[in-house]
């Protein structure tokens, strides 16, 4: 069975290179295509029949924003997350306002990179904004994130993907399966999650994350990811 497929597109080879090492063995995606410049992206998609597009956000030739205009346009199905270095709220929310359904800061943890393309491709991402302000959900369809650990009572990037999940009352098991990882191991990021917390069990970790905004269910699904 094939997994997401997957266009990767960034004009510097070398970052290239270590977003295709990071993803390359996750048994659920398939790296279909890889382009160093936009311009090259939009026939690389309709050729590859892929279903999400991870791209530099600023490219010579062809800038994202343009990319993502004509990528939204011709092929609608088609997911697309931009990735870069640039953390001005402004600039993620015209983003995310622009039809990215993901902004990924390059500072994320690589280990982190696949986790983001699953939970935006199976429209499962429950975040908020907090670029030095508030942490709340913007009430446009999108959920927009820092992905700075500190931001979320001190979460890291995994425990964060756990407490999301435990907000759509998933089991250890299923969360398991979903992002990948042992059960032993989802029994531990929990335990570190109730710690951070200050609290005893899942329905008060679930409490607390929506009442502090650290989730907030999307519809459309966007994500703001700082690393």
């Amino acid at each position: 069975m094939s997994g997401i497929r997957v266009v990767l597109a960034d004009d510097q080879p070398l970052f290239l290179q270590g977003v295709r090492a990071a993803l390359e063995h996750e048994r659920d995606l398939e790296i279909v295509g890889e382009a160093e410049s936009t311009a090259r992206v939009l026939p690389l998609v309709a050729r590859t029949e892929a279903e999400f597009v991870l791209m530099d956000f600023l490219q010579p030739q062809l800038e994202g924003l343009a990319c993502l205009d004509r990528i939204r346009a011709r092929h609608p199905g088609v997911k697309v997350a931009l990735m870069s270095a640039c953390r001005e709220p402004g600039v993620i929310e015209g983003a995310l306002r622009r039809g990215a359904c993901a902004y990924v800061l390059k500072s994320i943890n690589p280990s982190d990179l696949a986790a983001v393309i699953r939970q935006v491709t199976n429209g499962t991402v429950f975040q908020s904004l907090d670029l030095g302000g508030t942490a709340n959900g913007n009430g446009n369809g999108h959920g927009t994130v820092t992905g700075d650990a500190g931001a979320w009572a001190g979460l890291t990037e995994r425990e964060v993907s756990i407490l999301q999940a435990l907000a759509r009352g998933l089991s250890n098991e299923a969360i398991a399966k979903e992002l990948w990882i042992t059960r032993q191991t989802v029994k531990f990021h929990v335990r570190n999650v109730y710690r951070k917390l200050g609290v005893a069990n899942r329905t008060a970790a679930v409490g607390y994350a929506f009442q502090h905004g650290l989730v907030a269910p999307v519809s459309d699904v966007g994500l703001a990811v700082v690393g």
